[in-house]
């Protein structure tokens, strides 16, 4: 039998019903093996140990409760999840000392479904970057390389699922932050279709972009934790009420009855050779499947970085208004007048990139700018998502690259961000238009460095993402684990 903790989702869960194995020992193999890989990769912002292991044992005691999906299982969440007595700090010193009160309805419905959720992992400071280097506290690194980035926003939840330390992870994804961190570190990562999963009690970014979804390292496993968090809820308006498919028990799928259609707008452009190579293979591999391969044109979607940037950070500005040293969070001490203490908490309390899009979110929201900057991207968003729309009515599923280039060095961008959201090119469109997108990889790239695809479908179109998927993860088998120590 492999080690414990490198089991995926469904192997553990097998073995937890079948008794051979304790939810006490699962979870012990989890905390050990974020206690040996933390110092390298720096996915944790807090580890849940005494919570974690008092569970297992009652679970342990009361016997196995197969009705219950994800029975016994550990995961991790991203820390923008309110978890009651749990620090959530949504990767910024504005929230160092906060504990919420309240708990998101994503780990409600985790913990009802008998997930234990044994750490908090880091990101980017209030889900604002790509590369998890704008954490306040500290970056996470890349388990394939050490000194490369792993993505972000979502950088702790894929660092640590690819790490081991856990067989599955909770993230954001508001124009890519949990797809594109899933390619970096060689784990599968799903964005579901706006309203299908609840963001209540999830640290807001982006309103109208932000959704839940699971990090894993099997496309099944993506799906049994959709499952669990998927459905309505009377705390979110934005949530839908529409009926949950199975995502558990997936049809197969006939290579020669899928149909992926290929953006000329992403699969044209200029690529690093290792990625290039890599994707070069990977379309060869599905054409000897038997998978039918078609161009499909997104005219609109190059404008898609503009018209998200411009738009998510209207959002964020509004959003972030709230902390403002007065209610809750970090408070300058040194202020003497309100003025002050507003300038001064939010100066100190909030990281270079997160100001950054709060004046840029104010700006394109002002008198004299909002129709010229927000109200033309919100048009162009419309126009983007009809494009989607008529892309699906002549294929399956889209087919896109993740990243034109591999997980880069610490630093690289971070005095360029205009370069640094370019890169987010493939990513964002699918926020825009609302659809799901499942992001895994297709193998190793000469760097040694993993390579992704991801693949778009219609809204509220997870099931057969997720069987499409499955069939995918056939051609591309998963990846080992990566060289850690």
């Amino acid at each position: 039998m492999p080690e414990l903790y490198d089991l995926t989702l469904e192997a553990a869960r097998e073995l937890l019903l079948k008794r051979e194995v304790k939810v006490e020992e699962l979870v012990l193999a989890s905390l050990e093996r974020i206690r040996v890989t933390e110092p390298q990769v720096s996915a944790c912002l807090a580890t849940r140990e005494e919570e974690a292991l008092e569970l297992a044992r009652d679970m342990d005691r009361e016997g196995p409760a197969p009705e219950k999906i994800l029975w016994g299982l550990p995961l991790s969440a991203k820390d923008v999840f309110c978890l009651p007595g749990t620090p959530t700090t949504a990767g910024s010193r504005m929230l160092e000392n906060y504990r919420p009160t309240f708990e998101a309805t994503v780990l409600t419905k985790l913990r009802e479904a008998g997930a234990i959720i044994v750490c908090k992992t880091n990101l980017d400071e209030f889900a604002m970057g790509s590369t998890t280097e704008f954490s306040a506290y500290k970056p996470t690194r890349n388990p394939w390389n050490l000194a490369r980035v792993p993505g972000g926003s979502s950088g702790g939840a894929a660092a640590g699922v690819a790490a081991r330390q856990v067989p599955g992870g909770l993230g954001t994804d508001t124009g890519g932050s949990i797809r594109q961190p899933a390619a970096f570190c060689g784990c599968v990562g799903l964005k579901p279709s706006y309203g299908r999963v609840s963001r209540y009690g999830i640290v807001a970014y982006g309103s109208s972009l932000d959704q839940a979804g699971p990090l894993t390292r099997t496309v099944a496993d993506a799906g049994r934790i959709l499952s669990a968090i998927s459905g309505p809820d009377g705390k979110d308006s934005t949530c839908s009420n529409l009926p949950v498919p199975d995502f558990v028990n997936l049809a197969s799928r006939d290579p020669r009855a899928l149909t992926l259609g290929l953006p000329p707008e992403f699969w044209d452009g200029e690529f690093d050779p290792a990625v290039r190579e890599a994707l070069d293979r990977a379309l060869a591999e599905l054409r000897d499947a038997g998978v039918t391969l078609k161009s499909v044109s997104l005219p609109r979607v190059p404008y898609g970085v503009a018209t998200y940037y411009i738009l998510a950070s209207a959002e964020a500005s509004t959003n972030l208004a709230r902390y403002d040293g007065v209610r809750y969070g970090f408070r300058a001490s040194e202020s003497s007048e309100l003025a002050g203490l507003y300038r001064d908490s939010r100066s100190k309390g909030l990281g270079q990139e997160a100001q950054r899009r709060i004046l840029l979110g104010t700006f394109v929201l002002s008198s004299g700018y909002y129709d010229a900057y927000y109200k033309k991207a919100a048009q162009i968003r419309r126009l983007i998502q009809e494009d989607f729309v008529k892309a699906f009515g002549e294929a399956d599923f889209i087919l896109a690259p993740v990243s034109s280039i591999p997980p880069w060095p610490f630093g690289a961008f971070t005095e360029d961000p205009l370069t640094q959201y370019q890169l987010d090119v493939m990513t964002v469109p699918l926020n825009l238009a609302g659809c799901p997108g499942l992001s895994l990889p297709v193998g190793l790239g000469a760097d040694g460095l993993p390579v992704g695809v991801q693949l778009w479908g219609p809204s509220f179109g997870e099931q057969g993402l997720l069987e499409a998927g499955s069939l995918l993860e056939k051609i591309f088998p998963p990846l080992p684990a990566p060289p850690l120590k």
